[in-house]
């Protein structure tokens, strides 16, 4: 059969043969997609997760009473006077001046109000040596670490005068113009260097400029199609700014991979003689159809974050299934429509110092070659030197704390507010991050409340879960008080977690819980942690499930192979779980730390192993579909199995090579970050991707498909009924004829599939 008469099928081939017949249309319709989706997407403005989104639990309902109420509570900021030596207190003329000159000064900025002094509030330490200046920032608590500066730099003139003390300044505000000034440029810098990085090794893979422009163009087109897409479902699903980088994340990721994988695969057919067309036919008919059915099960594993109940989850969840839902569509569409009308073009803009690949097949990677040569030698060895290397590595695993990193964890001593942080908190052990009790009731001026609230406030000292002092704030017209209960423990977030559960399980029911119709949820920072832990460990199993059972119920259907499916999902969980062990390794052992820049905070930022084990596993089937339909085409053409995972590895070498050398760098730039639950997410992301490009499709699958043989290929009898989404017929033009009596799914033998001897079986 002549290469022109090939007859395509399934949606990947359908959709490029459209494409490419109709070059300038599906290029306009792209262009036009994006367009309408960042306008709209901006006309329609976005709406990002409130704190009532949040969580379920106590802080949820905390939230939803002081929204209801109609109460904005604004940014409260501390000053701490502390003495320098034991000779200066808080009772003394130099220190009491002090105080005075710090009210005076930031009541003179015009920016506080409710200014109370240590000695109306009783915020004296038990030593007499530190004291607590309090106010809160006028105007919307949300933005007001945009208008702290003043109050900063008066507190600091303050601080000039008086050298036998410390005056320093903490709060809402101040940590929030601190941060954002420390790190909220390296965000930035970290996101757009992403692209730079993936073009300069998308040059070095393909040699050309045109080539490697065209995957970053089309990440970033898919990622800006999404922005756009995230501000209109953003209605129904509010989104975050985290949602935004995991996004632009995954979209870069996954739009470069999908763009690498087909233009290789067309590239290498020209190189291997065939015409343009025929070239383009031939890659939408195998990489077009691995990019739907990777893109498929990354977006499964994606939508695997919905099933946790919180709210941030559920947005980044939603944000990288668009994109890679994006990044998909338009590498099957318009891709072929600009390689089409590329053609030769596509290799302008070569590197003169780079000499020209040729992605045939004479662009072997010898390295592969010779790697597979002994794996295949050996596959018995090889699996189980592979499987051990894995398992030794994913042990310290099983020995993870999780917990929400404290503010000396997440930043280390990088920032002298982190000092002021820890110096109050071991004073005032839990003033930085009180427990606030939020309590709504009928008549909030009742004599039964008003007694209910002296008791909890009285309780909570003596039943140990708080030194005090008790703050309470009425607010009549709304019937609500709000009460803050420094809590023992302070930055010791276990034992700040059992101050708390004093609080909510014997304070509270012995006295607020006495009166009828009152409601009093405890929230705050703590509270917080505790509520989303206890979310998180919830969602776990079902997450689990619904990742792994989709994932390997789509692997069945695209390969119609039982023992595909398994492996599949086996070798992706001994991915993810390496990636776990170093996790725990270098940041919570602290063992080999400083060869990334890290140190070891002693335990996993809570939120991280749920989020790489979606990722990952997504992104892991990625490069597990490519490889494996490479190597079920080859066996369809008539190899042996044996041949085909050797044809099927090596041919793949070079394009996941590139993929994982792009993916590893991008994340290696978010490991960079200062801050170290963002630096846990690179380094999980960035050794998870590496481990997965070498030992698991370099050596460990060819190992087991080697092992198992044909029964590769098994599938029951009784699931010969299920959909058929395989298309096992191999593109004309791109290999050997399928010999009669080809691969049989159900049992490893024979069937033709219909053709005769010598017949190329078309797509």
């Amino acid at each position: 059969m002549g290469n022109g008469d090939s007859r395509v099928r399934g949606f990947a081939a359908r959709a490029g043969g459209w494409s490419t017949r109709h070059r300038w249309a599906a290029v306009g319709i792209w262009v036009l997609f994006v367009v309408l989706a960042m306008g709209l997407g901006s006309a329609a403005g976005r709406v990002d997760v409130g704190n009532s989104d949040q969580l379920k639990g106590e802080t949820q309902t905390a939230a939803r009473i002081v929204e209801e109420a109609g109460i904005e509570e604004p940014a409260g900021e501390t000053v701490l006077v502390q003495a320098k030596d034991d000779g200066l207190t808080a009772t003394d003329d130099e220190f009491r001046a002090a105080v005075t000159a710090v009210v005076a000064a930031v009541e003179k900025t015009g920016r506080v109000t409710d200014v109370t002094t240590p000695y109306e509030s009783d915020t004296i330490s038990k030593d007499g040596r530190s004291a607590l200046v309090q106010f809160d920032m006028r105007g919307d608590s949300d933005t007001a670490g945009e208008r702290v500066e003043p109050v900063l730099k008066a507190v600091e003139e303050v601080q000039k005068d008086h050298d036998t003390l410390r005056i320093e300044e903490i709060g809402g505000a101040s940590m929030m113009k601190t941060f954002n000034d420390a790190f909220g440029d390296d965000f930035k810098k970290a996101e757009y260097s992403a692209v730079p990085v993936a073009l300069g090794i998308l040059l070095i893979a393909f040699g050309a400029l045109v080539a490697a422009l065209l995957p970053v163009a089309l990440a970033i087109t898919a990622i800006v199609a999404t922005m756009g897409l995230m501000g209109l479902v953003s209605h129904l699903q509010p989104m975050s700014e985290t949602a935004n980088s995991v996004m632009l994340l995954v979209g870069l990721a996954v739009g470069v991979d999908y763009c690498l994988f087909y233009l290789r695969r067309e590239r290498e057919e020209r190189a291997a003689g065939h015409d343009a067309q025929t070239a383009l036919r031939i890659a939408a008919a195998t990489s077009g159809r691995a990019i739907v059915v990777s893109g498929v099960t990354v977006c499964v594993a994606m939508a695997g974050m919905l099933f946790t109940g919180i709210a941030e989850f559920e947005a980044m969840g939603l944000a990288s299934l668009m994109v890679v839902a994006v990044a998909m569509v338009g590498s099957v569409t318009v891709l072929p429509a600009l390689l089409s009308l590329l053609g030769e073009r596509v290799e302008k803009g070569r590197l003169p110092f780079l000499r020209r690949r040729a992605s045939g097949s004479g662009d072997h990677s010898r390295i592969w070659t010779a790697v597979l040569r002994r794996v295949l030698a050996k596959p018995l060895l090889a699996a189980v030197v592979a499987t051990g290397a894995l398992l030794a590595v994913a042990a310290p695993a099983v020995g993870m704390k999780t917990q929400n990193l404290t503010l000396d964890q997440e930043f280390g001593d990088s920032l002298p507010i982190v000092e002021t942080y820890n110096r109050v908190n071991e004073a005032f052990p839990g003033g930085a991050e009180p427990a606030e009790v939020v309590v709504r009731a009928d008549d909030i001026t009742s004599p039964q409340v008003r007694a209910a609230l002296a008791d909890f406030s009285e309780q909570a000292v003596s039943s140990g879960a708080s030194r005090g002092p008790v703050e309470t704030r009425v607010h009549e017209g709304q019937n609500v008080a709000f009460v803050y209960v420094p809590l023992v423990g302070g930055s010791d977030q276990d034992r700040a977690a059992k101050s708390l559960h004093t609080l909510r399980d014997e304070v509270r029911p012995a006295t607020l819980g006495t009166v009828d119709g009152l409601e009093a949820p405890v929230t705050g920072q703590v509270a917080g942690s505790e509520d989303f832990n206890d979310q998180l460990v919830g969602s776990v199993v079902p997450v689990f499930v619904f990742v792994v059972v989709f994932a390997f119920l789509l692997m069945l259907l695209s390969f119609r192979s039982l023992t595909i499916a398994i492996t599949s999902i086996v070798l992706n969980l001994l991915s993810v779980g390496a990636a776990y062990g170093i996790l725990v390794a270098v940041f919570q052992h602290g063992w080999g730390a400083s060869l990334v820049g890290a140190e070891g905070v002693g335990a996993i930022i809570t939120w991280l192993p749920l989020f790489l084990f979606v990722i990952l596993f997504g992104l892991s089937m990625d490069y597990h579909v490519f490889v494996v339909s490479r190597i079920r085409e080859a066996r369809l053409r008539g190899r042996t199995t044996r041949d085909a995972i050797q044809h099927g590895v090596v041919t793949t070498a070079g394009v996941i090579t590139s993929a994982a050398v792009i993916m590893v760098a991008v994340f290696g730039i978010f490991g960079t970050l200062s801050m170290q639950s963002m630096k846990q997410m690179g380094v999980g992301l960035a050794a998870a991707v590496l481990i997965d490009a070498t030992i698991i499709r370099g050596v460990l699958l060819p190992s087991v498909m080697a092992l198992l043989g044909e029964r590769n290929w098994y599938l029951p009898k009784w699931l010969h009924r299920m959909p058929d989404l395989t298309h096992d017929e191999s593109p004309a033009g791109a290999g050997a004829p399928v010999a009669k009596g080809g691969m049989d799914q159900g049992s490893g033998r024979g069937t033709g599939h219909g053709a005769d001897e010598g017949e190329r079986v078309p797509v």
